[in-house]
């Protein structure tokens, strides 16, 4: 598949910001150890965090994986929400209805029973990693070890986009689909028109959250926190490589919270954006 790749700020430069403006303070840890949490996703209606739980190899089918329930103070609601998954990863809320990036499958789960409703296989998947929805319920999916996104729309999956190298975080925000491809943050337009946003970060990207201004934050899994401004530059707000993971955050904008899964280290964290 062709693309039109263009760069919005001059010269494809990756920039970095020379003093740090953001700092992050830490609010709390799990009170409990969690399974390898891969992502976490706030829910601000039922102030409720949702948790995906690998609990074993990233691409293994042992049902072993889950989805737990955190209060927003970090204590256990419901460690067995929904159990029997795989390796979930990638977790998106719309309409009542969550959908969960499982290896090959994009599982659908009722919030309000905690009832999987559906389960959309998509067979040429490999590694399927983070989702999102539009605002007409149409679903977006990466598979990382690919390079490719995915569309679901109205239960009929088909592929969206090729060659986005080590496609992963993706957030539909005003009309355009933004991804994590490798060190670059793109902005796809309704002609899948790619837009580079920022690059420069150290590792591949992993988790993406909007701030509300047109700036956003980052993560990267070997942990790596990123601000992003909308102009492209990137500011380092942490960086805990070798002590810990910072994989797909959560993030409630009203409060300005950050919701950090750390995977191998079995917790999850929050941090307060100054």
């Amino acid at each position: 598949m062709k693309k039109k790749v263009l760069a919005l700020c001059v010269g494809l430069i990756a920039f970095t910001a020379k003093s740090q403006n953001h700092q992050l303070e830490k609010l709390w840890v799990a009170n409990e150890k969690l399974a390898v949490p891969e992502s976490v996703l706030y829910d601000g209606v039922k102030e409720v965090l949702y948790v995906s739980l690998i609990d074993g190899g990233g691409a293994e089918k042992d049902g072993k994986g889950g989805i737990a329930l955190l209060n927003t103070d970090g204590s256990i609601r419901n460690a067995t929400w929904i159990s029997g998954l795989n390796a979930p990863k990638g977790l998106a809320l719309h309409k009542g209805l969550l959908y969960i990036a499982d290896i090959d499958v994009v599982i659908v789960v009722d919030v309000v029973s905690g009832n999987v409703i559906d389960e959309i296989g998509i067979k040429e998947a490999v590694f399927l990693n983070d989702v999102t929805v539009d605002n007409e319920g149409v679903v977006y999916v990466s598979d990382t070890r690919e390079n490719k996104i995915y569309k679901i729309d109205e239960g009929n999956y088909s592929l969206y986009m090729d060659n986005v190298n080590n496609a992963n975080g993706l957030k539909w925000l005003n009309g355009s689909l933004y991804a994590l491809a490798g060190k670059e943050l793109w902005r796809i337009d309704s002609q899948k028109k790619v837009t580079i946003v920022a690059q420069g970060f150290e590792q591949a990207g992993d988790g993406i959250e909007p701030i509300g201004n047109g700036d956003f934050l980052v993560t990267c899994w070997p942990g790596l926190i990123y601000y992003v401004k909308a102009d492209g530059i990137i500011e380092k707000l942490q960086d805990v490589q070798g002590e810990m993971n910072t994989a797909d955050l959560g993030f409630n904008a009203r409060e300005r919270i950050l919701y950090i899964p750390t995977f191998n280290g079995n917790s999850v964290i929050a941090y307060k954006l100054k």
